[in-house]
């Protein structure tokens, strides 16, 4: 695709043409970080507050905490965090741990009933050079995958394409742990 076709390409998307995704709800974390402002740790605040698809937070128990990312890879990319606000992995209890792995069988029953995927990636970013965004809170990713869910999007246009809205995705998902719970 020559750089003429790409344009025209663009141009009928609209919004992504000349490559600018507007994003203006990110001001707010940029002049907080020239201020010198801390920005509340949310793997903190979310669970001070009643579960919702405001907070995302899907399954609490007595250690950790199951919530959904407010920016996914992919549909139902869920994150299991401890509720004590730690970022060194070596200094979780034996409980935090133990925990985890529990609440991560729990969120892949989840996502198998409710979205079927064919895989997952599961695993911890620890350090900002690791790819972690909140790296002063420790948290598990579960990342559903199906063959094919890679799309022309983040080639041509450098941006991913969720099919679901966090909210419609977390009513699916909240049913679903709340069946596991009782069960």
């Amino acid at each position: 695709m020559n750089d003429d076709n790409k344009t025209e390409a663009h141009d009928k998307l609209g919004k992504i043409s000349e490559g600018r995704l507007w994003a203006p709800w990110r001001m707010k974390y940029i002049q907080a970080a020239a201020d010198g402002e801390e920005e509340e740790c949310f793997l903190c605040t979310n669970p001070a507050v009643d579960d919702s698809p405001a907070n995302l937070i899907l399954h609490r128990d007595e250690h950790c905490f199951i919530i959904m990312n407010l920016y996914p890879y992919n549909n139902g990319h869920l994150m299991v965090a401890p509720y004590r606000h730690e970022q060194n992995f070596l200094h979780l209890t034996d409980g935090e741990l133990m925990e985890t792995l529990k609440l991560t069988q729990m969120c892949m029953q989840a996502l198998d009933m409710t979205m079927h995927p064919h895989g997952y990636n599961v695993g911890w970013n620890l350090g900002r050079i690791a790819g972690a965004g909140v790296e002063e809170h420790l948290h598990q990713h579960i990342v559903p995958r199906w063959n094919g869910d890679t799309n022309f999007m983040p080639v041509t246009a450098e941006t991913k394409v969720i099919s679901e809205s966090l909210h419609e995705g977390w009513t699916r998902l909240k049913e679903a742990f709340d069946s596991l719970r009782t069960a």
